[in-house]
């Protein structure tokens, strides 16, 4: 009787674990009505390679044959002037086909307005990095629209309008040594995120991505 009553709970608490993640990731694959079409394919192309990676390195693995040196000329676009070239595309790929794969994240509108907030201080200007006009910092930004729980990060692509193409320059993270980019999307502490598209004076457009292990939502509060 002492078993049944053991395996029982055991089938509860697997089922329980099952309702929870198909929870989960319903939340994360509905279609926020406050996010564009581009800003909603940023994040579906996030949870792709933060729960399938190694499926996910298939992408930088075809643009390998668009590199001559250190440019990427990939037939109908303007070439980019990287500065590892393909070297840093297959470390990319290495890290995709070994690294674990963590929860998909959840879109959280606080977020999101933080994010928009910085796409609108930059792009008229063409200005860059992680620091607003006015000194705020992305966690000022997170707590605009509520307050940002155990961790908060930032991603700003330029120059891309597609969104797989916005996650693999962020996963590849040319020329920074630290890979900062990758690292805040394969956060496991990272639940939830905004994200915001808009034009850039300079580099013609701009993707901000802002992470949380938490956003306490309060989006009436500006």
């Amino acid at each position: 009787m002492l078993l049944d009553i053991r395996i029982l709970i055991v089938l509860g608490v697997v089922m329980a674990m099952v309702v929870m993640s198909s929870a989960d990731a319903a939340g994360a694959n509905s279609t926020p009505p406050y996010m564009s079409a581009l800003e909603v394919g940023v994040l579906r192309e996030m949870n792709l390679a933060r729960t399938e990676p190694r499926r996910y390195a298939e992408f930088p693995e075809e643009r390998r044959r668009y590199y001559r040196g250190n440019r990427f000329e990939r037939p109908g676009e303007i070439a980019i002037i990287t500065q590892e070239g393909v070297g840093a595309v297959d470390e990319a790929i290495e890290f995709l086909r070994r690294v674990k794969p963590v929860g998909a994240l959840r879109p959280s509108q606080g977020l999101s307005r933080a994010a928009q907030d910085h796409v609108r201080d930059q792009g008229p200007s063409g200005g860059l990095g992680h620091r607003g006009k006015d000194g705020s910092r992305m966690c000022d930004r997170a707590n605009r629209y509520g307050k940002w729980i155990g961790k908060v990060g930032e991603n700003i692509s330029y120059g891309q309008y597609d969104p797989r193409d916005v996650v693999i320059q962020l996963i590849i993270d040319d020329g920074l040594r630290d890979r900062g980019h990758r690292d805040n999307i394969f956060d496991p502490a990272f639940r939830v995120v905004g994200v915001a598209f808009g034009g850039h004076s300079k580099y013609r457009s701009m993707c901000v991505t802002t992470f949380a292990a938490g956003h306490d939502e309060a989006v009436s509060a500006a």
